[in-house]
């Protein structure tokens, strides 16, 4: 049995694709759109807790899990400048640094950082460090952090929300 199912897709005439596959805003229309709640901040510190694995019925027995860090701009304007991402241990020290040097993250796009499955240098308690600023007033961006195992028949997936140690408010 053969299914055929067709579909009407419509074009937002503001949006032109770009070469890498990507949309890009054309002008057009940007004052009918509604406004975004900008709030006042230019930069912020953003704590993620994490598991490299988890504990099940005692401390001998334990799942491994792979985690993806997400960094997603929300401003669907302006660029926003991750700074630092950093891996701690579940003592607090440092495991890895993820980027060598500053990097823009476009407006509406997003960045991963992963710890494979088998890293398991973090620990139960590990954690991310990640400081980002931008050059004006932007919507805050949303930091977490994606646990997943699939071991044998059995899946398990757990998100972790990212939580502001620090902002740094627009100057007046």
């Amino acid at each position: 049995m053969t299914m055929f199912l067709a579909g009407a897709c419509t074009r937002d005439p503001a949006l032109s694709p770009r070469q890498d596959g990507r949309q890009e805003r054309n002008g057009a229309g940007d004052s009918a759109a509604p406004e975004l709640d900008r709030r006042a901040v230019v930069g912020q510190t953003v704590y993620v807790p994490v598991y490299s694995h988890i504990y099940y019925r005692d401390e001998r027995r334990v799942i491994q899990l792979a985690v993806t860090l997400s960094v997603r701009n929300t401003d669907a304007d302006r660029g926003i400048v991750i700074n630092e991402v950093r891996y701690f241990d579940s003592d607090g020290k440092p495991v890895r640094k993820y980027l060598s040097k500053p990097v823009v993250l476009g407006p509406m796009a997003s960045m991963d950082f992963v710890v494979h499955e088998t890293d398991t240098a973090g620990g139960a308690g590990a954690s991310f460090i990640v400081e980002w600023t931008a050059a004006g007033s932007v919507t805050e961006p949303v930091i977490e952090a994606v646990m997943i195992s699939t071991a044998s028949a059995q899946g398990i997936s757990l998100v972790s929300p990212g939580r502001v140690l620090r902002k740094l408010p627009v100057p007046e």
